[in-house]
């Protein structure tokens, strides 16, 4: 059996902010949709709230109208601001009861070409089961495994689309998510989600922490917690990173209750944004924790690169595949696969697809990582 993980970034839409040519283009209208929605949601708005809204909202390109370059005033009932004809617009709303609505990102469509290499990444690991971040929804998923992936054609032989395809929406309000798909012979037998799982600080997952029970050809169960951790791009570092580490102990706290049932087949996979020896990843790789990450089998290859991000230097190892101590003994090869990434300014830092030819059509900037499994 072999399973793969991988942050696609693109497959159909995606919000324009996040398909920015650069990340410090789209870096500034991914801080402002965060800060406006959170300042529409006081009780009461104050002077400085109202300054502030009206600051993120000219920054926006939304003071004059409600379609933006990046974003859109979304207003449902009641009244936000106004926007007179002479003189300078103002926040009216009083307070989160006296109007409804929100901002959110617009999409676009990302580089057709991107999409399709995003298909022949997936189809050259051509995995049994394949775990996937930043994926918009579960139609758009659906779609792609049916229209895209299903089309592709790699060393001339047509690949088979997934069988099963699921997707839970989850906290993100930027549409990406974390989902699955599988092949024929290994079903989704159940679904548990963890989007309401809370703790002091408020809600624990950025994304999900979506468990899977997938059957097995051989009659067994086996259990796939899949991941996207908070991101290193924007906020504070001591936030991101009290973030993370709140995210792992969480997960850690999940996979020491599903080994307290005998649940001991599981695979726990995503994007961490975390190297391994940084703290917010203490709860999963040490602090007695049984789970091993497969970089560390003696049969893991990394194509002489340690990392899975960015030029995949040891600081952009961010991609896992976890095992239960009972699956890392039946890892009979692992690895990664970079040839839908670009490698550099000049793409030449690993062997790509002869039809990756420019930076945006790479398939996405992290790797895939594989493993196959003697089960």
């Amino acid at each position: 059996m072999l399973i793969a993980s991988f942050n696609v970034e693109n497959m159909f839409d995606r919000a324009k902010a996040l398909n920015a040519a650069t990340w410090a283009e789209g870096k500034p209208a991914l801080e402002a949709h965060k800060a406006l929605n959170a300042l529409f949601e006081k009780a009461v708005y104050s002077s400085a709230d109202k300054a502030g809204m009206l600051d993120l909202l000219k920054a926006s390109g939304l003071l004059k109208s409600d379609e933006g370059p990046l974003m859109r005033l979304r207003k449902i009932r009641g009244q936000l601001l106004k926007r007179p004809r002479a003189g300078a617009p103002e926040i009216v709303a009083s307070g989160r009861t006296s109007w409804i609505g929100w901002v959110e990102l617009k999409t676009g469509p990302v580089n057709e070409v991107a999409t399709q290499n995003t298909a022949r990444v997936i189809a050259s690991v051509n995995a049994d089961i394949v775990g996937v971040m930043e994926a918009e929804d579960r139609t758009t998923l659906r779609l792609f495994n049916e229209q895209v992936l299903g089309e592709t054609s790699i060393e001339h032989l047509l690949f088979n689309a997934y069988h099963h395809v699921m997707l839970v929406d989850g906290n993100d309000d930027r549409g990406i998510d974390v989902g699955l798909l599988t092949r024929r012979d290994y079903p989704v037998l159940s679904i548990r989600s963890h989007v309401h799982d809370a703790d002091a600080q408020g809600l624990i997952f950025s994304r999900d922490c979506a468990e899977y029970q997938i059957g097995l050809p051989s009659g067994r169960r086996l259990w796939v917690l899949l991941n996207h951790f908070k991101s290193k791009g924007y906020g504070e570092q001591a936030a991101n990173d009290a973030k993370r580490k709140r995210q792992a102990t969480r997960v850690r706290e999940i996979c020491d209750a599903h080994f307290a049932e005998g649940d001991d087949w599981l695979v726990m996979m995503g994007d961490l944004n975390e190297v391994p020896g940084n703290d917010p990843l203490s709860p999963l790789l040490r602090e007695g924790s049984t789970l091993r990450d497969v970089a560390s089998h003696a049969l893991y290859h990394d194509g002489g690169r340690p990392g899975t991000h960015g030029n995949c230097t040891a600081a952009g190892k961010f991609d896992y595949i976890l095992l239960s101590p009972a699956l890392f003994g039946k890892v009979t090869a692992a690895g990664v696969e970079r040839r839908g990434m670009w490698g550099g300014t000049k793409g030449s830092l690993w062997p790509h697809f002869k039809e990756l030819t420019r930076a945006e059509e790479a398939a996405s900037d992290h790797a895939a990582v594989w493993v196959t499994l003697d089960i």
